[in-house]
């Protein structure tokens, strides 16, 4: 049944990849869904429209929940009540947090990692080099600040930052000229960063600005973006009812490890222990109860690359609680032998 709100995105978003999303998530009526990271509300917005179904969403910026919050107003005044319930926290948290409101076992759940469009695009928020802004990252308004990071941490545990969390190879030397800059004056605008980093770290032929991976590295640590991944996973597999579904949107290797790897155990496809490990027992005779929906990651169409720059680094993957099956009791008659 589809609701008579529009389904048009906010101006400014375009949802990653939201036909695939649908396609996996199958939304029906009467159903309850978690969007754990509503940002713009693109995949939240779609999802209520597809069927008349509950939505819970989740998300640690106050300003998506405002945006929530006005999409919830819409719901009201289309069909006078709302099937979408905000709640501000990180989706690392989801538990707690949907424990805390009574919310039942989920159908479904939407993870679109890293960072949103509206964070991205406002110079304020500090998260690109595009925009000079003050140098912040955070994705709530709590904690420290890329700025904090930047500015007092020491040279060796800076690098270690960039090498994990960003992927450049040439961390030690970024975070030497980081620690010489900062001596002379704090660091404390996305312009100033960027310069700092491009001065030690030449271009190649990728076309990618030479300071993209010390952003990321830095964004990732100040929001403990990997924390909260695995805790989410886990979580949300936890929290899904029989038949539910878990619809996870990736953009760059360190998210997609870690999706893979959650997904694959709970389908019973890693490897398992040692054969002379007694677990390995138990391991065999546990049937997995996941299956998964993805056997490879899914990719972005060429057409939504070229409309959409920023889905062309995305992947999808999902999986599905399998359905609990009634097995017929056996009278000891008809037991075998």
């Amino acid at each position: 049944m589809t609701t008579p709100f529009t389904t048009t995105p906010p101006p400014g978003h375009v949802p990653v990849m939201l036909a695939e999303v649908l396609q996996m998530l199958a939304p029906r009526d009467g159903a309850t869904y978690l969007d754990g990271t509503f940002g713009g509300g693109g995949y939240a917005r779609a999802i209520l429209a597809a069927a008349r179904c509950t939505l819970w969403a989740i998300d640690r910026d106050p300003a998506a929940i405002r945006r929530g919050e006005a999409l919830q107003a819409e719901l009201r005044a289309a069909e006078g009540t709302s099937r979408l319930h905000m709640v501000e926290g990180g989706f690392g948290d989801m538990r707690a947090l949907l424990e805390a409101r009574d919310a039942p076992p989920l159908d479904g759940v939407v993870l679109d990692l890293g960072v949103s469009s509206f964070q991205i695009d406002e110079g304020a928020r500090g998260f690109s080099f595009r925009h000079d802004g003050p140098l912040d990252m955070r994705m709530g308004d709590t904690g420290p600040t890329a700025a904090d990071i930047v500015n007092r941490t020491a040279e060796s545990d800076l690098a270690d930052i960039l090498y994990q969390y960003g992927e450049e190879r040439l961390s030690r030397r970024v975070a030497r000229a980081i620690v010489a800059a900062r001596a002379e004056a704090p660091i404390l605008t996305t312009f100033r960063l960027a310069e700092i980093i491009r001065s030690v770290v030449p271009g190649d032929r990728s076309g990618i600005d030479p300071a993209t991976r010390s952003f990321q590295g830095l964004r990732i640590h100040v929001n403990d973006e990997l924390g909260q991944i695995r805790a989410g996973l886990d979580q949300a597999l936890e929290l899904l009812a029989p038949g539910g579904r878990l619809v996870v949107v990736s953009f760059h290797s360190l998210e997609d490890r870690l999706v893979k790897q959650a997904m694959h155990r709970a389908a019973g496809r890693l490897p398992g222990p040692s054969r002379y490990d007694p677990r390995s027992i138990q391991a065999r005779d546990e049937a997995p109860s996941f299956r998964l929906l993805t056997g490879r990651t899914l990719r972005p169409g060429e057409a939504e690359c070229r409309a959409n720059s920023r889905a062309r680094s995305a992947r999808l993957r999902a999986i599905e609680r399998l359905p609990l099956v009634d097995i017929p009791a056996t009278s000891p008659t008809e037991r075998r032998p």
